[in-house]
């Protein structure tokens, strides 16, 4: 049975769950709920896992916090003996417009710190990333806060149908691979 591990990122904490830069776990619940799927709390963080059609797909929200996603993401890929190419990371973008998805193989870190880490622990930048624009409607030097900011009534309206389109992504990956994938949602 081929394994995937889809990782969305985020800051755990109550204070943390509206903000756009925890729509990665934002993403995995709403695919959970989808799955009916339940996330258990783990070793550096809460997963689940689904069985679907020969895949077995491990959901993780790591509870390492945003910049130290990287641990989390390693520790998962060691234990279950996951390949590197059947890894996503599911996160914030503020380079793309709100509800914008974009799915690459490779690439820079972006100025995005979990994702930072995540290449210094697996010391590459090959590897499947699914980036959520959540735009930049902030003045300079006002970043953190947008980001940390929690969704406008506009975007809580839209989110909806963004997050049945991400999940969509995500079954997309996992079983018309990720060339398919880019070619029917990038951009959408």
């Amino acid at each position: 049975m081929k394994k995937y591990l889809i990782v969305g990122l985020g800051n755990i904490g109550p204070e943390y769950e509206e903000t756009r830069h925890n729509v990665g776990f934002k993403i995995l619940d709403f695919l959970a709920q989808q799955e009916d799927l339940k996330f258990e709390s783990a070793k550096l963080g809460s997963v689940g896992t689904f069985k679907h059609k020969g895949r077995s797909i491990l959901c993780l929200k790591p509870s390492t916090y945003m910049n130290l996603s990287g641990k989390a993401v390693k520790h998962w890929m060691e234990k279950e003996k996951i390949p590197l190419e059947n890894v996503l990371i599911v996160t914030d973008d503020i380079n793309l417009d709100f509800g914008t998805l974009r799915l690459k193989t490779k690439g820079s870190d972006g100025g995005h710190n979990g994702l930072k880490n995540i290449q210094d622990l697996l010391q590459t930048t090959q590897y499947n990333r699914f980036r959520f624009g959540i735009g930049s409607e902030f003045s300079k030097g006002r970043q953190v806060d947008y980001v940390l900011g929690k969704w406008n009534e506009q975007e809580t309206s839209a989110l909806p149908e963004r997050l049945k389109k991400s999940a969509d992504l995500i079954q997309s990956f996992v079983f018309s691979g990720v060339k398919n994938t880019m070619n029917q949602f990038n951009g959408t």
